[in-house]
């Protein structure tokens, strides 16, 4: 497992001190009136294995905001039966009936369901098992999105989206890519890309993330590393481009390590870009872009 940041090190800390007060809140339910009991709170907190320290036996699970899937291909994967996937053979991979799924059909043929999970200890356990970015083969892709959300622009969810991303020369980022997928992974599935949500600007009670998933690819050349949002302004929606543009920075400084002003772009390499998916479809026509 990489090593994790210190904001992730205090994190974990703070779940075994929740965990902690859970167990002794429940201490004293059978014991009689008067009578006192002796606890033993070092062998209880002997007893806690979160998967920081216990990555395959773990016994306390933190629920994350929103379950998530990962999905993957590869030229191995297409047009077989049984996907060959990074872990081993799963079933064959039912399309998720979701609106526009039709549309989407031919492309999710070739793409195979790994697994899906709603907690911080399942998500070590699928990261520890899985082959990094690094050492996929070229044309492989891994697709984490919230779960009953396929990786494909039809489906409702991204229909009216974009994707921010940027790209990266594989010689130059090899020892990189790793960590900047698990980077990218735990700020979707914590839900740090979207700061409207937690600083008290969402006044609808059901504000959704922009967030529906990331994808990392591997090419012959370079690495791709994609954050796929539900809505892409247009015109003048200025509330709607400045939060957009929230979410690229923070992929850019945060998560990719880069200071905000350096130029990314070069051979092989691009900026942190927005675009939006019906804008992608203009094959051959000028595209509008966000640049971070």
């Amino acid at each position: 497992m990489a090593a994790l940041p210190a904001s992730f090190q205090h994190a974990n800390k703070a779940a075994i001190a929740a965990a902690l007060a859970e167990n002794s809140e429940s201490i004293g339910a059978d014991v009689e009136p008067g009578e006192i009991q002796e606890v033993d709170m070092q062998a209880q907190a002997d007893d806690i294995r979160t998967v920081f320290s216990h990555p395959t036996s773990f016994n306390v699970k933190h629920p994350l905001y929103s379950p998530w899937t990962l999905w993957f291909d590869s030229p191995a994967t297409k047009g077989r039966n049984l996907p060959q996937t990074p872990i081993s053979s799963f079933p064959q991979t039912p399309v998720p009936q979701t609106p526009g799924v039709a549309a989407a059909q031919g492309w999710m043929e070739d793409i195979k369901r790994v697994v899906s999970f709603d907690s911080v200890e399942e998500f070590w356990g699928l990261y520890n098992h899985i082959v990094p970015p690094s050492q996929l083969p070229q044309k492989a892709n891994y697709y984490l999105f919230k779960e009953g959300i396929i990786p494909a622009w039809e489906d409702e969810a991204n229909k009216n989206g974009g994707k921010w991303s940027i790209q990266l020369p594989k010689e130059k980022n090899r020892s990189q890519v790793d960590k900047m997928w698990l980077y990218t992974m735990l700020a979707a599935i914590g839900e740090t890309f979207d700061p409207h949500l937690t600083s008290g600007e969402a006044t609808e009670p059901n504000t959704q993330s922009l967030i529906t998933g990331v994808i990392v690819s591997t090419r012959p050349q370079f690495y791709r590393l994609s954050i796929w949002t539900r809505l892409a302004p247009s015109g003048d929606e200025d509330k709607l481009r400045e939060r957009i543009e929230t979410v690229g920075r923070h992929f850019k400084i945060n998560v990719l390590g880069y200071p905000e002003t350096q130029k990314l772009a070069g051979p092989l390499a691009t900026e942190v870009e927005f675009l939006s998916h019906k804008d992608s479809e203009k094959k051959g026509k000028a595209a509008k872009k966000l640049v971070i």
